[in-house]
């Protein structure tokens, strides 16, 4: 849910796919979040001060079971695979924020330690696993030059954007935030190319058989084209 949604904002910077997670997956993240264990969200970003939430310990069992739910519900949504051309995908983070929580304004860092080489952060992601309506505050606001975007996702939606973007958590003021986040290394790194393309797939999805055989086909030279032109 976008609470300033009156603004005019460039429809590439970022994307809300409703329902990545089932039901069921949901409700075993809950399960899980509830009996693991927690620790310092500076722990992964020590030199913000602004940060202040809480990130499950990525050294535990529980860690091990929800990144890999939330890593699958991803990679089988075509539509989060057609809008960010993922190459690499780091493993996904459960994240807490209680009362007086918050993560002030930062663009995400560029490359997160990972192997066998680091992953160059092009693309971040917040899944929402807590309903907007059971906690007050904690908006993901993205800055976009002055105009700010204040997005509250319902439980197990998504919301994608690019990780050069300014962005942050509004401070929780009751309830529980509870979100995981993970960044994504794009086949595409320039964020104008990937919208091109990204539009030209979908005009190819919803036109291509409306348009004769030899426009299809040259339609398909060009956007194959370019995908081979701007990856990297």
């Amino acid at each position: 849910m976008i609470d300033n949604a009156d603004q005019k904002v460039e429809a590439f910077i970022f994307t809300e796919i409703e329902n990545i997670l089932t039901p069921a997956e949901l409700q075993r993240l809950h399960v899980i979040a509830k009996d693991a264990d927690f620790v310092d969200g500076r722990i992964s970003n020590p030199h913000n001060t602004t940060k202040k939430n809480l990130q499950i310990d990525h050294t535990s069992q529980p860690y091990q079971e929800s990144t890999q739910i939330l890593g699958q519900a991803l990679m089988r949504s075509e539509e989060v695979r057609n809008f960010a051309f993922i190459k690499r995908m780091a493993p996904p983070l459960i994240c807490r924020y209680q009362p007086g929580m918050q993560y002030g304004k930062h663009p995400d860092t560029a490359y997160l330690p990972m192997a066998p080489t680091p992953l160059r952060s092009d693309i971040s992601c917040t899944i929402f696993l807590t309903e907007p309506a059971t906690y007050e505050g904690g908006e993901l606001t993205i800055h976009l030059g002055s105009k700010p975007v204040s997005i509250k996702g319902a439980a197990g939606s998504a919301i994608i954007y690019p990780s050069t973007t300014i962005h942050e958590v509004r401070p929780v003021t009751s309830g529980e935030r509870l979100v995981a986040i993970t960044f994504m290394e794009s086949q595409i790194i320039d964020e104008s190319k990937r919208h091109l393309l990204y539009l030209l797939n979908e005009v190819a999805a919803l036109e291509g058989f409306n348009i004769s055989w030899d426009n299809r086909m040259t339609l398909e030279h060009v956007r194959h084209s370019l995908h081979r032109m701007w990856s990297n």
